[in-house]
């Protein structure tokens, strides 16, 4: 009998709160590279890189040599202190991003990089209301909830007053259409004008992932990021971009806002920066960060310039650099594009094949002609992938399929892309 299949697992599984979704029934004992190993040995190659955030792969040999080195030397400070690692990641930072993002504050997840983002833009403009899009992922805690819309908002009660979403422009499933084609402009311009009857004049910041990742892998169509800026210096707005999970090379620039030339008003950064270790950063204008210290900004934590995740950030974006692993993102997520392109030629159930770099989505359907959804089909096959030993991502909300977020170690090898292409075929064959 499997290890994993023992009633010891389950019967010590009971004791754990279930934070979404299901377990795998199994248990990881190892993960390097691209793959993660379960107790029978078992390699599963990981399509999602952990939570999206391992963008060199588990077990990083010199990202492991910085934490057993900080471990040692210099892990954790009273956070009024400041060690090189934060002083030198925070240059890095500004050096590596657009021109105008000058100051850095170093936390530990997203969502507080969210958290710290909306407060900054309240404090900033005095004002309080916050837009985003209604499939937006921004985190769990307070605010960062409040501007998440694709999931987790019944049962808590109220949400922070001020909150509202538009919808994230969607081309495969258009909602605006002039001449056959998605009106993403008419779209965005109508979705403003309902912001405005609503607004009680406070508008604060938009807040937005260039790729809506959790919300289905909608990438916003190019030039409506710039749209949006627009509509936000309009209005006095902040804009927030939030590159979780596109930032640091994974779509093949180190930012994907790059792409529209747009730099927002604040930036939010983790999953990739700390290559799958709990690291995430706010970068914003000297002015801004000198308007709200003088108003007596206020966001300390336990853990905020810790030296040890600060390290292990300042040898990711090395890596990167060194490595050329952004131009590598391309190159991988070109074959990874084309492969998935063939396979939605001989398979009907893959409506849309879309994203950008090594962050890609495809959109499970009943068939392309109808576009239903078809979510008991996206959960069989994700179960067969997993069986066949490739773990995969699948995010099924309402009025979309269900849609498989790949988005596999920026040094993710060829033979690991067809391999986790053949899978993908092979299980759909399986299950269709």
């Amino acid at each position: 009998m499997s290890r994993n299949a023992e009633p010891a697992f389950w019967n010590n599984a009971r004791h754990l709160i279930r934070y979404g979704g299901t377990f795998e029934p199994l248990i990881i004992e190892r993960a390097q590279g691209s793959f993660v190993y379960d107790a029978d040995g078992r390699a599963i190659l990981d399509f999602t890189s952990g939570q999206m955030s391992s963008l060199l792969g588990h077990g990083h040999p010199e990202v492991a040599a910085v934490v057993a080195e900080h471990a040692h030397r210099l892990d954790h400070l009273f956070s009024g202190m400041l060690s090189r690692p934060v002083v030198d990641l925070a240059t890095r930072l500004v050096e590596a991003t657009p021109a105008g993002l000058d100051r850095v504050m170093l936390l530990s997840t997203g969502a507080e990089s969210n958290e710290a983002a909306i407060k900054m833009a309240k404090l900033y403009t005095g004002k309080f209301e916050v837009v985003s899009f209604a499939q937006s992922w921004h985190g769990m805690t307070g605010g960062a909830a409040s501007a998440t819309y694709s999931a987790g908002r019944k049962g808590y009660g109220p949400s922070a007053v001020g909150s509202f979403a538009i919808p994230a422009p969607y081309p495969y499933r258009p909602r605006f259409e002039r001449n056959g084609q998605f009106d993403w402009q008419a779209e965005l311009d109508y979705a403003f004008d309902l912001i405005d009857r609503q607004s009680s004049g406070n508008l604060a910041a938009f807040i937005a992932e260039p790729i809506l990742s959790s919300g289905g892998l909608i990438d916003l169509p190019l030039g409506y990021l710039a749209a949006l800026k627009a509509k936000c210096v309009e209005r006095s707005m902040l804009l927030i971009l939030d590159e979780a999970q596109t930032g640091v090379g994974r779509t093949g620039m180190m930012l994907a806002c790059e792409r529209d030339g747009v730099v927002p008003d604040i930036l939010t950064l983790s999953k990739t920066l700390g290559a799958g270790l709990p690291l995430a950063a706010v970068l914003t204008s000297a002015a801004i960060e000198e308007a709200c210290h003088d108003r007596g900004f206020l966001f300390y934590t336990t853990h905020v310039s810790d030296p040890l995740p600060a390290a292990v950030g300042l040898k990711v974006l090395e890596v990167v650099q060194r490595d050329r692993l952004i131009e590598r993102a391309r190159i991988a997520g070109q074959r990874l594009e084309l492969g998935l392109r063939a396979l939605q030629e001989t398979s009907d159930c893959i409506g849309d094949v879309r994203g950008r770099g090594l962050l890609l989505g495809i959109e499970i359907v009943k068939s392309r002609a109808s576009k239903q959804a078809a979510p008991d089909l996206g959960t069989a096959i994700t179960r067969e992938c997993m069986r066949l030993g490739l773990s995969m991502n699948i995010v099924q909300l309402p009025g979309m399929g269900g849609v498989f977020r790949i988005a596999p170690p920026l040094t993710v090898s060829d033979e690991e892309i067809d391999l986790g292409l053949a899978l993908l075929r092979l299980a759909i064959e399986k299950v269709v």
